[in-house]
């Protein structure tokens, strides 16, 4: 088990994959107007990719064509202080491909947030960093049935 400067376990890629998979809403982290910007959104991940629907005309959706983003995701118990923290780092793109587009329109992510959502993002999963903080018996996921065939 690598551990890092803090002394929290490092997820190997595939288990951070993994458990980000198990979640349907994380942090979007952006640039706008030259300044940090969080906003939580939900998600799904598909063909190696994060993919979030936005509307056109939305803030979200004009400032992140093209940008580098960070995604964050993660779950914590505060009782037994446990949990995991995952982060994928890359560039936005808009889905253009109509085949893509359908196959999210099924299935998923389904929009939480009211209005018209008619833009696709997707973060390509390239970078990706995940920490476990605590005892892992307390979370829902055991990280002994993560295998490298899962990726």
């Amino acid at each position: 088990m690598d551990t890092d400067v803090n002394g929290l376990e490092v997820l190997s890629r595939v288990e951070a994959i993994a458990l980000l998979e198990t979640q349907e809403v994380g942090r979007l982290v952006y640039t706008r107007r030259a300044l940090p910007a969080v906003m939580p959104v939900n998600f799904a991940v598909r063909a190696g990719g994060i993919l979030i629907w936005t509307g056109a005309a939305s803030p979200l959706g004009q400032a992140l064509r093209g940008a580098v983003v960070a995604f964050q995701v993660d779950e914590l118990d505060r009782a037994t202080r446990s949990g995991w923290s995952v982060t994928v780092t890359g560039t936005a793109t808009l889905v253009t491909d109509e085949i893509e587009l359908a196959r999210a329109r099924v299935d998923g992510p389904v929009p939480w947030a009211p209005g018209i959502k008619d833009h696709l993002i997707r973060i390509p999963i390239t970078m990706v960093t995940g920490r476990w903080l605590g005892p892992r018996d307390h979370q829902g996921t055991d990280h002994r049935s993560f295998t490298e065939a899962g990726a």
